[in-house]
């Protein structure tokens, strides 16, 4: 490091030789002073490469060039640069000046730093070792004071444990007295208090003080209990209760009784003392649960008030209908279930008029009627799965059962409106054992049933048949009572508690129907001989109604829940793919489209088949018509009144009778596909075939190859003179399309080949002449298209057009 009075030196210009660093120094402030005349970047770089000299020729040649003019600005740019250079020097020298200090400054700055932390690295021995030595000195009286913690904390949790105590003594006490002077609302009061302490507790690792408490809170509760109840039963016993006969015959109960006014009074002081044991009941008691393969709805217990009431009706219950008492059937399901539904309605009045106040009075929101309700479905539950492994591998008694129970809970859900949320029967029949089994049993009666139906006399006949506004779908007897079948199904599975279970039902309905459509295809291709006749068009009926209600079924809101729950399913196992999924999410597809296209593809099949059964009539019809000579027919003025082609009539007698028949013996919506399919076919025919039945012209065929279609092959042979074209057009329009006047208000329109024929072959000469000359002048062209629609033509192509007026006769001798 270089002396501060050194530093501050500007560098003398040398007189003798430098040293390497000398030499160095002089070399890059002579660098700066370049810079300053020519610019920092470029110089720097051509420095470093050693071609200061080059650059500076570079430099004079660009500002003074070749211009001897340019000299002038010599003076200009030395006095510029030595600015310049001047500056830099000034700089220079400031920032050698500045240095030094700074760095004085910074040794001075470490030197005090280093002072401050010996320092405190004294201070922090001193203070470690007095720390040390004090500890040491006051370990004695931390173990002394520790230890009288320990004490002070153990009395004072013994002290805690006294006051615990001696408050459910206190407690205790007071109960005692209040029962000495009869105030039982003060002493179930009190209770109410001790129960909250042992609720309080039961976080306490103090295990003799949770059972002190527990078992003086068991008791008084049960002297409490025993009281009131005891009380309770002897008012409800004025009461004549339990109501064993229907309301309409009961005496007591609902009339007034000597003494009435007391009597309820008493009722409802009892019935709200009972209400403040239900904590301490509810502590104490352990509730009867079923196993937990029925998977019940967890559900607080039934008020104990309730629980009193039901006592004599679950004795007679249990007499009944446990043991070996002859009311003990295990064929006779409805029997108890009948009895319970009595019990309900025998007690729904007096519940809801003389219960049901207190309980509103009293604040918790509790139904009265349900509570007694929920109290008796246990019973029943409880007997179900007593009942229902005796009698599983039994198929008629185990189908009696499930049709019981089914009408069980309907009028329970219905008549009494108890919540399908509660624990009910279906809970007992959704066990997998039973469940499996009631499917089996349920798919093995729906098969014998469509046994049954199909083999019946009367399975193609519709019973509505007489009715006309009934039979629009004339539906035979075997598919209304399939689809009433699936409905019933539907019916006894709908009110299942879970999803899972609803789909598996929903599966067996999908089998079921599919089972269907094929007996009715093996029935089918028994008929397809006779595709006209009336099993045919029977099963077709039938095929469209279980179409058309499936359809109908598919947007009702059951479905669709089903639907979503099938999509969460099928979501969670990834058995359809992201299309189908979206697909179901969005209710573009619905859960019974698979079978809605099996059954519309059978539908198209055998519509399709009776077409063409029909179409083959009508071809075979109208040979005779297809050899009609056009050419030679006389013209219109030359009859005096215009008749049907005698040709003509066998064809039209086929379509007339085939129609009619189809009418009455097939539905309105198959029909109307059915004719309007043949009409798209006779168009096409008649179109091709009648025009092709005279003498064929090898040049008109070759023109008519050229512009075939898809939809048909135009080959126009034939010639028409005048009477024949007109003939032609009244067989069409005065006889043929009539005959579909009574299915739509203009059937011409469905005739729209035959129907631009006639009028091209009818047109009177002059306009003949002018369109045809139209068509060869603009051939392809707007003005062709606007001439073809001004006559009536929208559906021909322009060459069809011009090959019909090639067929006319009637042309003017043009000399051509």
């Amino acid at each position: 490091m270089l002396p501060a009075a050194e530093i501050g030196k500007a560098p003398a210009a040398p007189c003798c030789p430098e040293s390497g660093n000398e030499r160095k120094d002089v070399e890059e402030k002579n660098d700066i002073n370049i810079a300053a005349l020519f610019g920092n970047e470029q110089v720097s770089e051509d420095t470093d490469n050693g071609d200061l000299t080059s650059y500076v020729s570079a430099f004079i040649e660009k500002e003074v060039g070749n211009d001897l003019k340019s000299l002038k600005k010599l003076d200009k740019l030395i006095e510029q640069m030595t600015e310049n250079k001047m500056q830099l020097e000034e700089q220079v020298l400031t920032i050698s000046s500045e240095i030094p200090k700074r760095i004085q400054s910074a040794l001075k700055n470490a030197e005090e730093s280093k002072q401050f932390l010996n320092q405190f690295l004294e201070q922090e021995t001193h203070l470690f070792s007095s720390i040390n030595s004090h500890l040491l000195t006051a370990q004695p009286w931390m173990e002394d004071l520790g230890a009288m913690i320990n004490q002070i904390e153990e009395i004072e949790r013994h002290l805690a444990y006294l006051k615990w105590i001696s408050q459910i003594e206190e407690l205790s006490d007071n109960i005692q007295q209040y029962l000495m002077t009869n105030n039982v609302p003060e002493a179930a009061s009190t209770l109410v208090s001790m129960v909250e302490l042992d609720i309080k507790l039961q976080e306490s690792s103090c295990a003799h003080l949770l059972a002190f408490t527990r078992a003086t809170v068991k008791f008084w509760h049960k002297i409490l209990k025993d009281k009131l109840t005891s009380d309770f039963e002897e008012v409800l016993a004025q009461l004549h209760w339990p109501f064993i006969t229907p309301p309409q015959s009961q005496t007591v109960g609902l009339s007034r009784p000597a003494g009435a006014p007391e009597i309820y009074s008493n009722l409802e002081t009892l019935f709200c003392q009972l209400l403040k044991l239900q904590t301490s009941d509810e502590l104490l008691t352990e509730p009867k649960q079923l196993p937990e393969k029925y998977c019940l709805p967890a559900s607080p217990s039934v008020i104990l008030p309730i629980q009193i009431m039901l006592t004599p009706l679950q004795k007679r219950f249990r007499y009944h209908f446990r043991g070996n008492r002859q009311t003990n059937v295990i064929s006779k399901p409805e029997w108890y279930l009948a009895q319970v539904l009595m019990w309900i309605g025998n007690h729904t009045q007096f519940l809801d008029e003389k219960i049901q106040p207190i309980l509103d009075k009293v604040g918790p929101s509790v139904n009265a009627r349900l509570e007694f309700s929920r109290g008796l479905m246990m019973l029943v539950l409880e007997k179900l799965a007593a009942d229902i492994p005796c009698l599983l591998y039994d198929d008629n008694l185990f189908c009696h059962l499930v049709d019981e129970v089914l009408l069980f809970e309907r009028e329970l859900h219905s008549l009494y409106g108890y919540p399908s949320t509660f624990a009910n029967c279906m809970h007992i029949l959704s066990e997998d054992t039973c469940f499996q089994r009631w499917l089996t049993v349920e798919r093995k009666f729906a098969l014998q049933k469509m046994d049954s139906m199909l083999s019946s006399e009367a399975a193609w006949i519709s019973q509505y048949k007489d009715i006309t506004d009934v039979d629009e779908m004339k539906v035979p007897d075997c598919a209304e009572t399939f689809m009433t079948l699936l409905l019933v199904i539907t019916d006894r599975y709908k009110n299942l508690p879970t999803a899972s279970r609803k789909l598996q039902f929903l599966e067996l309905q999908k089998d079921l129907v599919d089972d269907f459509r094929i007996r009715l295809t093996q029935v089918m291709k028994e008929e397809t001989r006779a595709s006209l006749g009336f099993r045919y068009c029977a099963i077709l009926n039938a095929v469209n109604y279980i179409s058309t209600v499936l359809a109908d079924w598919a947007d009702n809101v059951f479905f669709l829940q089903l639907q979503q729950a099938a999509l969460e399913v099928f979501a969670e196992n990834n058995t359809l793919s992201k299309l189908q999924l979206g697909q179901l999410a969005s209710m573009e597809s619905s859960v019974f489209d698979d079978m809605i296209n099996l059954l519309e593809r059978l539908k198209h099949d055998m519509l399709t088949r009776q077409v063409d059964h029909v179409f083959r009539e009508v071809k075979d019809a109208a040979k005779l018509y297809k050899k009609e000579r056009w050419l030679s027919l006389p013209s219109q003025s030359e009859q005096a009144v215009m008749s049907l082609s005698s040709s003509a009539c066998p064809l039209l007698l086929t379509v007339r009778d085939r129609l009619l028949q189809l009418e009455e013996q097939l539905c309105f919506s198959l029909f109307t596909v059915f004719w309007q399919v043949l009409v798209e076919k006779l168009d096409v025919y008649i179109y091709q075939e009648v025009s092709k039945s005279g003498r064929r012209s090898g040049a008109l065929m070759a023109k008519a190859r050229v512009t075939q279609t898809a939809l048909f092959q135009i080959v126009l042979a034939n010639h028409f003179n005048e009477g024949g074209a007109a003939q032609l057009q009244f067989d069409m329009t005065r006889n043929l399309f009539p005959l579909f006047s009574r299915y739509c208000k203009r059937p011409e329109n469905y005739f729209k080949h035959v129907k631009e024929a006639c009028i091209v072959l009818n047109l009177n000469i002059g306009s003949a002449l002018l369109l045809k000359d139209v068509l060869q002048s603009a051939s392809g062209q707007p003005p062709a298209t606007e001439a073809l629609n001004e006559v009536g033509i929208y559906k021909l192509a322009q060459q069809d057009v011009e090959i019909l007026l090639n067929l006319r006769t009637n042309w003017p001798n043009t000399g051509k």
